[in-house]
């Protein structure tokens, strides 16, 4: 970002800033009072108070003219800085004299709730372990009874005697694309159909005719993807608490993406329908299963085969194992597990301690357990935050600035992190947290939060 764009000109916030002073007038006025916010490319949230809209009036772009007007003159510098976004912290006196603090973005930094940063990116590329996570081998795995080729084929061109299939060289084509062999059954379907929207000249009802026949949404066969870790990205914070693990009678593994999860099909919703090649341990090659837009792990199974599916349509199904059971991930608070003893396990990755009305608790329960790789804390819920040092298989922590400033002052940061993130609550003020985040930046050499200070007067309040 540079800093001689009008990003970082006052005139450029100068309105913006009048308003956050009309809307906030006894707060920035108050020793030390600060307002703040964030403005992106796509989004903004600033403290602004809005007129209630007339009671049987739709709210008309005309009652917020002035804060659209203000913001849109930050979002044109940001698209000239070549920027997605930015926060900000304004400190404005009674006489009108401004501080603005903006607050740039860092690569070691995923964007967090209004100013405060997310999860700081402690070591380059690294993914939480259940992005990491490959299928397991699953010896004597094979087709379902019900898996038949020459039955799938036979019944879609029944049922679509006017479908354009491709050709054995458009299917080689996609095979060498995707680099995994396609299934019988799949290459079956697409030699009946290859979904192209040029095939039906803009005729949406030949579309639906194939959904009804096949049972999804058919994707057209140059869109066949792979739907592996990379399909399903998730923030640290949110994929650090969650687990990998896939039960003995599990037909479905529970993993983020597989190599082996070919995606053909969508729900209609925004559910991906998937050919399955690494089944689990109950499971059948060439599976048919539904991976939830709403979930970042695991998968649902649709049918023990696509001929199952394309024959007799969906059955029951089987909902697959999720990444956040016990043992693996336990939680301690007021409605949760009763104390971290409770929790102590083998088998235990991911330890959130949340809202807790008793005591600080201790994490001397869980030292030394082999797995443990997330820990979350809520603030004020440790008797002894050194007792994190103990933890030496942490791999993402997070906790609330007394904890990490305990921790820093004591030189017993866990040195093996890949990322941590800052627990923010109630409305601070979010230049110490930039500071603190800083600083774990500076003990991995990572990029810090750029800061910028602007000082002007805006003049007497009109």
């Amino acid at each position: 970002m540079s800093s001689s764009s009008s990003l970082h000109d006052l005139a450029t916030w100068e309105p913006l800033l009048r308003l956050l002073r009309a809307a906030n007038a006894e707060r920035p006025a108050a020793p030390g009072g600060r307002v703040a916010g964030r403005i992106g490319r796509h989004g903004w949230s600033v403290p602004l108070r809005r007129r209630p809209v007339p009671p049987g009036r739709a709210a008309q772009v005309e009652d917020r003219q002035a804060e659209y007007d203000a913001v849109e003159r930050v979002r044109s510098a940001l698209a000239d800085a070549n920027a997605e976004e930015i926060s900000f912290v304004a400190e404005i006196s009674p006489a009108g004299r401004a501080v603005l603090h903006l607050l740039g973005s860092s690569p070691a930094v995923e964007a967090g709730l209004g100013p405060y940063p997310g999860s700081l990116l402690l070591v380059e590329d690294a993914v939480p372990e259940p992005w990491r996570r490959l299928p397991d081998p699953v010896p004597g795995a094979a087709p379902a009874p019900s898996a038949d080729p020459a039955l799938l084929e036979r019944t879609l061109r029944r049922r679509l005697p006017d479908a354009v299939g491709a050709t054995e060289a458009e299917i080689a084509a996609t095979e060498a694309r995707l680099g995994v062999a396609l299934p019988e059954e799949l290459k079956a379907l697409y030699r009946v159909v290859r979904a192209g929207w040029e095939d039906w000249d803009g005729d949406y009802e030949a579309a639906e005719r194939v959904s009804r026949a096949v049972g999804c949404e058919l994707l057209a066969l140059e869109h066949l993807c792979v739907a592996d870790v990379r399909s399903r990205p998730r923030p640290w914070e949110f994929a650090a608490v969650k687990a990998a693990v896939t039960p003995p009678d599990a037909a479905v593994q529970c993993l983020v993406g597989s190599p082996g999860w070919i995606v053909f099909g969508d729900s209609g919703g925004g559910d991906l329908i998937a050919v399955d090649l690494t089944p689990g341990p109950r499971g059948h090659t060439g599976q048919v299963i539904m991976l939830d837009h709403e979930q970042s792990i695991g998968a649902d199974l649709l049918a023990d085969s696509l001929t199952d599916l394309v024959v007799n349509g969906y059955g029951e199904g089987r909902r697959g194992p999720r990444g956040d059971r016990p043992p693996a991930v336990a939680r301690v608070n007021i409605v949760g597990l009763s104390s971290v003893e409770a929790a102590a396990h083998p088998e235990l990755e991911v330890l959130s301690i949340g809202v807790w009305e008793g005591e600080p608790l201790s994490l001397a329960p869980v030292t030394g357990l082999p797995r443990l790789r997330t820990l979350t804390a809520y603030p004020g819920t440790l008797a002894d935050p050194l007792e994190i040092a103990k933890l030496t298989g942490l791999e993402f922590l997070k906790l609330g600035p007394r904890q990490w400033r305990a921790l820093l002052d004591a030189r017993a940061v866990p040195r093996g992190l890949s990322a941590a993130a800052i627990e923010v609550h109630g409305d601070q003020d979010p230049l110490p947290i930039v500071d603190l985040a800083n600083e774990l930046l500076a003990l991995w050499d990572r990029p810090p939060i750029t800061r910028t200070v602007l000082e002007g007067h805006l003049g007497p309040v009109a």
